[in-house]
């Protein structure tokens, strides 16, 4: 008698295939995966040479489901949610929320304030996956995460909104002390605009200063928020930052805000976690407590 399930291809190569149909690029499905495009490559030929049938189309700008493929992973990610959860059922509710953050959001606005959540929650464990991958909740194991954008965020997710976004300009003040308040353009052409990843400098300057270039004359990038304003600390120049982040450096005199206009992107910041999670008291309280927080930083911002 043949052993059940004998005609099965490797749950390894179905998990790949599952990352792969969702993402249709080979590059994104090996972010999720931790492994090199090359290995995720050679999976999904692996189990089309096993299966002696082609799952995708190869197409000069991604991939393409072939119709085989299609309802293939419309079944493989129903048993894979199915393993899931019967495996999440078999262990203990774990004591910990892991909570998702770009490392800028975790460096400037929560780390500084994970002191409130101790004291209010001391037997809760918390743990911080700082990263500005976007991180996959089942794959990663993560609870919570905040993420700027508009909603929806993807499908089988809930949400709630953490905070608005509100751009503001700063740089140190000994700098400004130095080079006179940006009062008009001529003045501001004499600061370095520090810049990251969002680029916020050509809106700002449109808004403030129209009828003028909005290439800054002097510039320096940075790969994230967090840089930018350090480097604006540190007297480099005039950082375009959110407000939450960089309240306490201007609490501290450690900044200071040049100018009074601001950017209210369309965007905010928002939690996001399973529909289908852990509902636990745990995940909660560091909700209402992110929540809570963010209303009291908008107070003092």
């Amino acid at each position: 008698m043949p052993a059940l399930f004998s005609d099965l291809p490797s749950l390894g190569a179905l998990r790949v295939f599952e990352v792969v149909a969702r993402h249709l690029n080979f590059r994104l499905a090996a972010a999720e995966l931790g492994v090199t495009q090359a290995a995720v490559a050679q999976q999904i030929r692996g189990l089309e040479r096993a299966l002696e049938v082609r799952l995708f189309e190869r197409l000069p700008r991604g991939l393409a489901l072939t119709d085989a493929g299609r309802g293939y992973s419309e079944t493989v990610r129903t048993a894979m949610g199915m393993l899931n959860e019967a495996t999440r059922r078999l262990r203990p509710a774990p004591s910990h929320i892991t909570v998702s953050v770009t490392p800028t959001f975790a460096a400037k606005w929560l780390i500084p304030r994970l002191g409130g959540l101790a004291e209010r929650h001391p037997t809760l464990d918390v743990r911080i996956l700082a990263t500005d991958r976007l991180s996959h909740f089942h794959t990663d194991g993560v609870d919570l995460a905040v993420r700027y954008g508009r909603p929806p965020f993807g499908p089988g997710l809930e949400q709630a909104l953490l905070m608005a976004s509100d751009i503001i300009a700063v740089a140190s003040p000994s700098l400004v002390a130095a080079l006179g308040p940006p009062e008009d353009f001529a003045s501001l052409e004499r600061y370095v605009a520090l810049s990251d990843a969002h680029d916020w400098w050509p809106s700002y300057r449109a808004q403030v200063y129209p009828g003028h270039p909005a290439v800054c004359a002097r510039s320096v990038q940075f790969n994230q928020t967090s840089l930018a304003i350090d480097a604006a600390i540190g007297g480099q120049g005039i950082a375009l930052a959110e407000r939450a982040f960089v309240a306490q450096d201007i609490d501290a005199e450690r900044l200071v805000q040049v100018a009074e206009s601001h950017l209210r992107p369309d965007k905010a910041f928002y939690l996001v976690w399973p529909r289908k999670g852990r509902e636990t008291q745990l995940l909660q309280w560091v909700i209402d407590w992110l929540r809570s927080d963010a209303g009291d930083s908008k107070t003092t911002g």
